[in-house]
């Protein structure tokens, strides 16, 4: 699926710290939940805490289930291998 080859594309990006890159992936498809929990996390390493939790909402997740977001973003990527 082309939208998973994006979204571990967005997930690399964040590892390595080019959240403007990730946030623009995680903005091409809002209603996947996959996508829904990039962009959580990406608002989560922002310190935006409540469009964070927006997000996880959507996604289907807890903002409570990582205390390190990048264990998360490997959670993420792992979960779509």
């Amino acid at each position: 699926m082309a939208g998973s080859d994006d979204l571990k594309r967005g997930v690399e990006l964040a590892l390595n710290g080019d959240w403007e890159g990730a946030h623009a992936i995680a903005q091409q498809n809002e209603s996947d939940p996959d996508f829904c929990w990039l962009h959580a996390c990406l608002h989560k390493i922002e310190g935006d805490q409540s469009n964070s939790r927006y997000w996880y909402v959507k996604a289907g997740r807890r903002f409570e289930d990582f205390s390190e977001t990048s264990d998360e973003l490997r959670a993420l990527l792992a979960s779509l291998a």
